[in-house]
C-alpha cells in the first residue's frame, strides 16, 4: 500500500508519500481499500499539531474516506469482504488502504457512491446533531449559516430546509451565495459586501433569525449573535476562520438566547444509540435526495498538497475530495 506520512506534524509540507506493507485487521478491526477520502479543516489543523486529538507518531492524516472492505479481523459480523463502507476514524484516509475500527464503518446502500460517501459523515452528522437534536429547529423558523458554501455550511442549508425552515446564507463571494441559492437557501448575505447585522435585520424584517450556525467564529460571531431573535439559539460549530470569538453574555441575557454548543464526535461516542438512529435516519434523506455532499472538486491522491492549498485559499465550494 502507499499513503502520505506524517512524521513531524510541523504542517502540509513535511507530508511524504510512501510505500509502505499493507496491514492485516486485528480483531475488531477492517481493512479498507479506499476509493474516495475528503479534506475537511480538522486534516489540516492535525498536520499541523494543532487539533485536539493528537495521535501517535508517526500517522497517515485523512479523517473520513469510503471504500471496500478488503478483510477483517476477528469478531467483525457486521461487515463482509467486497462491501461498500463509509468511515470516519480521524486518521488514515490519505493512502490507498487503512486500518479501521470495524464499529466506525458504515455501509453503504446501494447506489450511493464513493466519492459522495466519502463526503457524508462529517459534515451531515454536525448538521443534523446541530440542528435537530441542539437548536431543536422547528419548521417555519429561520436558520442563518455562516459560511454557509463550505461542506458543513451547504449541509446545514439542506438540512435545515428539509426540516421546512427558512434559510439565510451568509457567504464570502457572489458566486458562493449563488451556490447557496442553488441548493435551497431562501436569501443570501455576501459580508464581503454588506454589513452584516444591518443585511440580517432586514432579511428578517427585523426579527432576528431564530438559530445561527456559525462554523466559523472570528469578527462575525458578535454582530450574528446582536441580530438574534429573542429565544434564539447561537450554535457554536467551529472556528474555521482561526480566532476563537468573545461574547459579551448580557446579550444572551437580553434576547433571551442560548449559546449552544455543537460537538457531534463526543455525541457519537457518548450516545451511540442516538448517533446511530440519526445516521440511519441521514442515510434514507440521501435515498430519498433531500440531502446531496456539493463536491467543489474531485483530485487524484497524489496531488494532496495542492488539495490542501486550494483548501487554505478560501475558494472551496462544499467538499474536495481525493480519489485512488
Amino acid at each position: 500500500m502507499q499513503a502520505w506520512i506524517c512524521e513531524n506534524p510541523i504542517g502540509v509540507d513535511a507530508l511524504q508519500w510512501k510505500e509502505m506493507p499493507t496491514p492485516t485487521p486485528k480483531a475488531g478491526e477492517a481493512l479498507i481499500e479506499i476509493k474516495a477520502a475528503s479534506l475537511n479543516f480538522p486534516d489540516l489543523l492535525i498536520v499541523q499539531n494543532k487539533y485536539q486529538m493528537k495521535p501517535a507518531l508517526p500517522f497517515v492524516p485523512g479523517s473520513e474516506y469510503a471504500g471496500v472492505v478488503a478483510a477483517v479481523g476477528e469478531g467483525v459480523t457486521h461487515l463482509k469482504v467486497g462491501q461498500n463502507v463509509a468511515c470516519l476514524s480521524g486518521t488514515g484516509g490519505f493512502g490507498t488502504h487503512t486500518i479501521a475500527p470495524a464499529a466506525l464503518c458504515m455501509p453503504l446502500p446501494p447506489g450511493f457512491p464513493h466519492v459522495d460517501a466519502a463526503a457524508f459523515i462529517m459534515i451531515y452528522a454536525t448538521s443534523h446533531h446541530a440542528l435537530v437534536d441542539r437548536a431543536q429547529l422547528k419548521a417555519g423558523e429561520t436558520v442563518l449559516v455562516l459560511g454557509a458554501a463550505g461542506g458543513v455550511g451547504t449541509s446545514a442549508i439542506q438540512i435545515a430546509k428539509a426540516m421546512g425552515a427558512r434559510v439565510i446564507a451568509a457567504a464570502s463571494t457572489d458566486e458562493k451565495c449563488e451556490l447557496c441559492k442553488s441548493i435551497g437557501a431562501d436569501a443570501t448575505i455576501n459580508y464581503t459586501k454588506e454589513n452584516l447585522r444591518e443585511a440580517v435585520k432586514a432579511a428578517t424584517d427585523g426579527k432576528g433569525p431564530d438559530v445561527i450556525y456559525d462554523p466559523v467564529g472570528g469578527d462575525f460571531a458578535e454582530p450574528a449573535f446582536r441580530s438574534i431573535a429573542w429565544r434564539g439559539r447561537y450554535l457554536v460549530v467551529g472556528f474555521a476562520s482561526g480566532p476563537i470569538p468573545s461574547l459579551p453574555l448580557n446579550l444572551a441575557l437580553l434576547k433571551g438566547a442560548s449559546i449552544v454548543g455543537v460537538f457531534w464526535g463526543d455525541f457519537a461516542r457518548r450516545e451511540p444509540k442516538a448517533n446511530a438512529a440519526m445516521m440511519a435516519e441521514l442515510a434514507q434523506w440521501y435515498a430519498q435526495g433531500k440531502v446531496k455532499p456539493v463536491i467543489d472538486r474531485t483530485m487524484p491522491m497524489a496531488e494532496l498538497k495542492a488539495a490542501y492549498a486550494h483548501m487554505g485559499s478560501r475558494g472551496v465550494k462544499g467538499k474536495l475530495v481525493m480519489v485512488n
